[in-house]
């Protein structure tokens, strides 16, 4: 009886300590996003360094027959970028996985209709992740100074994404989603991070698709 007892008690003191290390993890992996994402992120479009090509990141406008604030936000922001006189030109990337489901097209059609020219702007039909839109950014496209436009939580991830691809990156935050939406989103957000942190240090995740380089317009 009493080996029993001190098995379980090493079992127990044990199984503390990987608890323990394994919050610490989960709040490190959060925290070196957020720590990378100070200085490079703006709320105002002023702050923004100019000259620079905008990455908005994809998503549906339409959430189960709901408005998704996450797109119109981020259409909003690139708009406000644009003409702000921020930006040679915009990359939508998102996913296409099917004809009736294409996120860069129908952001693409959004910025049009907000008054940015069409030939400023190009689709990745490939960005499956952020990370994925990230590192196409870079081996596909050729752009070494990147402005993302999404909500911080992103931008936040994408910055360590792009400092460990040798990317300058700057980001515009656009407008948050608040209420029960913007609590999953923010929960969703935790693992993440832990999966940013993991692709990049542990395991050198890459593109589910890459191919052949694509030459952007020569945007002055």
């Amino acid at each position: 009886m009493r080996g029993w007892r001190q098995w379980l008690k090493r079992s127990l003191v044990v199984g503390l300590g990987l608890f323990a290390a394994g919050i610490a993890f989960i709040a490190w992996a959060n925290f070196a996003a957020t720590r990378v994402g100070r200085g490079c992120l703006f709320d105002d479009p002023s702050e923004v360094p100019g000259g620079g090509i905008g990455l908005v990141f994809g998503c549906d406008p339409w959430v189960q027959g709901r408005e998704n604030l996450y797109f119109r936000y981020r259409i909003d922001a690139a708009e406000a970028l644009w003409k702000a006189g921020k930006l040679r030109g915009l990359i939508v990337s998102g996913d296409n996985r099917s004809r009736h489901y294409n996120e860069p097209d129908k952001m693409r059609r959004a910025l049009v209709a907000r008054g940015v020219p069409a030939d400023r702007i190009v689709c990745d039909y490939a960005g499956l992740r952020t990370l994925d839109s990230v590192v196409r950014a870079k081996e596909i496209f050729g752009v070494e100074r990147i402005t993302f436009i999404s909500q911080r939580f992103q931008n936040e991830r994408a910055a360590f994404l792009a400092r460990a691809s040798g990317m300058e990156s700057a980001g515009f935050n656009a407008r948050d989603v608040a209420g029960q939406g913007g609590f999953k989103t923010k929960l969703r957000e935790i693992g993440a991070r832990v999966k940013m942190w993991l692709d990049v240090h542990v395991l050198a995740t890459r593109p589910r698709h890459l191919g052949e380089r694509i030459e952007l317009p020569d945007w002055k």
